[in-house]
């Protein structure tokens, strides 16, 4: 009998597998076909209940053309939307072959590294990312404000729905 806990894991990953699947617009007969795996079985490790390994992981990643360790860390997380929001940049990916150049640079001096210092490394970081996606939405809108006259009987739009549907 599982736990609480493990059913809550089991279920954050089978959340984060069926929504890449379907943002890849992928039909679960296409995923088990690509896995070599018969589509019961499929259906049975997307759902949780069948085993899943971190090899059957890597595999789906490489079939729907998403991030592995980011499927994996929803489970840390608590969010299965994580993976499916790395899908496409792999940003655990080049995190973890970031922490592998880090190991294979320090190996053994790895252990003097301080909390304080990865902390404050990894607290930089984190904001030059959030600043850097602000920025691009302050240079989208503000360019798209000067530029919109341009075009004859044009109104400046908002580029915060861009790419969202609207009501009709």
């Amino acid at each position: 009998m599982k736990s609480t806990e493990e059913r809550a894991d089991i279920s954050l990953l089978s959340t984060a597998l069926k929504a890449i699947r379907m943002d890849r617009r992928m039909r679960s007969s296409e995923v088990a076909r690509a896995l070599g795996m018969p589509l019961r079985s499929y259906e049975h490790f997307e759902s949780g209940r069948g085993r899943i390994t971190f090899d059957r992981l890597v595999r789906f990643a490489e079939v729907t053309n998403s991030d592995p360790f980011a499927i994996i860390a929803v489970l840390a997380l608590k969010s299965p939307e994580f993976a499916l929001r790395c899908a496409d940049n792999k940003l655990m990916t080049i995190l973890m072959i970031a922490m592998s150049e880090l190991n294979e640079t320090l190996g053994d001096d790895i252990t003097f590294l301080e909390p304080g210092t990865l902390i404050g490394a990894f607290t930089r970081v984190t904001k030059d990312l959030s600043d850097h996606i602000a920025k691009r939405d302050l240079f989208a809108e503000t360019w798209m404000k000067e530029h919109s006259s341009k075009v004859q009987g044009a109104r400046p739009l908002d580029t915060r729905r861009l790419g969202r549907r609207t009501a009709d």
